[in-house]
């Protein structure tokens, strides 16, 4: 049950950031300016689910890792209770970086909220050292997910003497496979600063590519692929896109 919990609490962030993604990029499409107080509530949210991500991806990689190197301790670890709590505990440490950065900037400046700006991450500085904290919270949290997964495949494998287990250790190592999608993401602003030097128009129509592909695809695969290997979620995803949705028979979570 936890793990279904994990899968939609996956699905619902990747979709909000791609939704705020999205709309911050066609913003700039079209040199739009917002204030501060906005463009904060929008890049908050951004911030906070691309932090998500990976945490939660550690989360499901420690479920599988006690389902199998556990196994008659699960039902009492793994409860609905407790996987709701730390989904809690997740988006809190997933915030708490942005909501220091606002506090500083919003104190600094009385009038901070108020000036117009294009909406960007970086537009919300106003020291350096911010910018070092977002990089160094990012990296923390992408080195400690990368360690947790990696411990949780290698114990799996130590365990796997059964064909759940084995399923269990393609799924740890799926879930490294999502985390680097993740990582992709760090590459977007640096692929944009390379693109600078092309023509105007050159250089929109390849910014646009470096959007699709680094930002959007990575968040597209991800829960999907992780899905597609879930029997339920499959039959389930294949019938809705059939558009035959009446013929979905109920699911029997264990």
């Amino acid at each position: 049950m936890s793990r279904y919990i994990l899968f939609s609490q996956m699905l619902i962030n990747d979709s909000i950031l791609l939704m705020i993604t999205s709309l911050l990029y066609s913003l700039a499409l079209v040199n739009l300016t917002l204030t501060k107080a906005v463009c904060s509530l929008f890049v908050m949210v951004s911030a906070v689910s691309f932090n998500v991500s990976p945490l939660n991806l550690a989360v499901m990689s420690l479920e599988r890792y006690v389902a199998i190197c556990f196994p008659l301790h699960h039902p009492s670890i793994a409860t609905p209770g407790r996987t709701k709590i730390v989904i809690v505990v997740i988006w809190f440490l997933s915030s708490v970086n942005f909501l220091i950065e606002i506090f500083f900037s919003a104190v600094s400046d009385p009038y901070f909220l108020t000036g117009h700006v294009y909406c960007t991450r970086e537009q919300l500085f106003v020291a350096k050292w911010q910018y070092d904290m977002c990089q160094g919270f990012n990296s923390f949290f992408f080195v400690t997910v990368g360690i947790t997964i990696i411990y949780t495949y290698g114990g799996i494998m130590v365990a796997a003497r059964s064909i759940k287990a084995q399923k269990a250790s393609r799924t740890v190592l799926l879930h490294l496979i999502q985390l680097g999608l993740c990582l992709t993401s760090f590459l977007y602003g640096t692929i944009e600063r390379a693109l600078a030097v092309f023509s105007s128009s050159l250089f929109i129509n390849l910014r646009y590519l470096n959007f699709l592909f680094i930002l959007l695809l990575p968040r597209c695969l991800s829960p999907l692929i992780y899905g597609l290997r879930d029997e339920s979620v499959r039959s389930v995803f294949f019938c809705y896109l059939r558009c035959s949705a009446r013929r979905t028979k109920p699911i029997t979570i264990h």
